[in-house]
């Protein structure tokens, strides 16, 4: 095998497998995934991908809407360029042959929280990311992109600054080789499994933003992660999202005594941006002394339901639970991280040759929380621009003036007795600690607990010991970033700093203070 690339991608969602589709045009690639071609979160998405293609609708509303969601964080000229340059990409995907639904012979709309239209575009009713993942995939495979399946990168080669090439270590057969690039794109995804409840795939483990950290990279907005109100609340069962759209759909949200509570927490109701609804759940829950809420779609036409969501409808019946004719059990769950590798409107990072796409990268679009829907768009127009930047070569932007930039060094040991470092307990510490209401007892704790967990790992052998490093550095720098952000603002919520502050419209951006080898 040739171990020298034009391109190398690691991961193998919609950003990996469209990012490699327009590479093939440019020069060689090898497309690295650590699972199987088909291991990623995009399939899982169910809601769609946003973009102002209706005649009701403007770029300019998906504009205002997306900033306002961000909360003050968003950075404005790159929100410009994701709704300016959405239609292109949607027809790059139709182009693909990915299926979207139509209505009397026009591309079907739905509406989601936040969204001031019906603006989202979906396939198979609630399995658009299905369709897109499968759509890419298989054009993948026929476009012959050599894929190396079963293998996690696990360090970044950097010379004077500038990218060389990657280290990835064979999950089956134990070995490591290294593989050069000039260009190198880390499109792994997001972290959902630092957290009990969770929405996102086994894979989600913060790998590239771990490897971008170690290599020189700057890692921004680490605070920001974003919890879906609605995800699947049963006994034994891995939480499933139920999807926003079934709130845009019409579905109200219930607690356990049946009664709808969102209009007491929010003039928007059901329809509340994402933060709102999840942490009204959470208060609604703890009023009750309940795990859970319901929404409640009884009151829609059964063949609505069935027809728009039947993978929820079909997911539900499996468990035992008709949602035609009885409420859906609902709880919080750890969806998406606004947060990543700090890049500008290219895709670049701070080290030449080294790119992020999708959830793993940071644009700024999303500001200090994500309107729905608006991820897999945010994929397709910025991984575009990285291959249109690799053919232009590296422009450097100047750093935001909001920058708050720290370098992640060491806690103070700690004299009490720490439990061991293990997936269960820092996913539990995450939760109970870092997660949906934060103050600063709680965060001080997880940090405390983090830093000396990290110090205490042995060298990893294997894909689970990798996975665990990654994610507790990853928990690091999320914690250390709410930590120090004494506000609440969109997704990060502290009970002990409950109001947002002038003083904290700005982003906090860890280094690690190494600029490669």
């Amino acid at each position: 095998m040739k171990t020298s690339y034009d391109y190398i991608i690691v991961g193998s969602g919609i950003a990996g497998l469209y990012t490699a589709l327009l590479a093939k045009e440019q020069g060689s690639v090898l497309l690295i995934t650590k699972g199987s071609i088909d291991d990623c979160n995009t399939k899982y998405a169910q809601g769609g991908i946003a973009a102002a293609i209706s005649k009701h609708d403007s770029t300019e509303l998906h504009f205002k809407d997306t900033i306002a969601a961000g909360d003050g964080l968003c950075d404005e000229k790159a929100v410009h360029i994701l709704v300016d340059e959405a239609t292109d990409r949607i027809s790059d995907l139709v182009n693909f042959g990915v299926p979207f639904d139509t209505l009397n012979g026009k591309v079907a709309l739905t509406l989601e929280a936040a969204h001031s239209v019906p603006r989202i575009l979906h396939a198979g009713g609630d399995a658009t990311g299905e369709h897109i993942e499968v759509t890419l995939s298989r054009r993948v495979r026929a476009a012959k992109i050599k894929v190396l399946e079963n293998c996690l990168a696990t360090r970044i080669l950097v010379e004077n600054s500038q990218v060389r090439g990657i280290s990835a270590f064979h999950c089956r057969l134990g070995s490591t080789d290294e593989y050069e690039c000039r260009y190198l794109i880390l499109a792994t995804g997001g972290g959902g499994q630092l957290f009990k409840f969770t929405t996102n795939s086994e894979v989600a483990t913060g790998d590239g933003i771990a490897l971008a950290f170690k290599a020189g990279a700057e890692i921004m907005d680490m605070e920001f992660f974003q919890f879906h109100p609605t995800a699947l609340r049963l006994p034994g069962v891995t939480p499933f999202l139920i999807s926003e759209a079934v709130r845009g759909e019409g579905g109200v949200l219930r607690n356990a005594e049946d009664y709808r509570f969102m209009p007491d927490y929010a003039p928007e109701g059901d329809l509340a941006p994402r933060d709102v609804v999840t942490r009204s759940i959470v208060a609604e829950m703890k009023k009750e002394g309940s795990d859970r809420v319901f929404i409640d779609v009884t009151h829609l036409p059964p063949r609505i339901i069935t027809a728009r969501f039947p993978h929820i409808y079909r997911f539900c019946l499996d468990h035992g639970l008709n949602i035609t004719k009885a409420p859906v059990p609902v709880a919080p769950a750890a969806h998406y991280m606004m947060g990543g590798i700090k890049v500008n409107t290219w895709g670049e990072t701070n080290i030449t040759g080294l790119f992020a796409a999708g959830e793993a990268a940071c644009t700024g679009v999303h500001g200090a929380n994500r309107l729905a829907s608006n991820s897999m768009l945010e994929v397709m127009v910025f991984a575009k621009r990285i291959m249109e930047k690799t053919k232009k070569g590296r422009i450097i932007t100047a750093p935001r003036q909001n920058e708050i930039r720290r370098i992640l060094g060491e806690r103070q040991r700690v004299k009490k007795e720490i439990s061991v470092p293990s997936l269960s307990a820092l996913q539990q510490l995450h939760w109970d600690k870092v997660g949906i209401i934060r103050n600063q007892a709680g965060l001080t704790q997880a940090a405390e607990a983090l830093a000396a967990w990290q110090e205490s790992l042995p060298q990893p052998t294997d894909r689970p010991s990798y996975e665990l490093n990654n994610l507790v550095l990853v928990g690091r720098l999320m914690t250390e970033a709410a930590l120090l952000r004494e506000e609440s603002r969109g997704a990060h919520f502290r009970a002990d700093f409950p109001q947002s502050s002038p003083e904290w419209q700005c982003h906090i951006v860890f280094t690690s203070g190494e600029t490669g080898e």
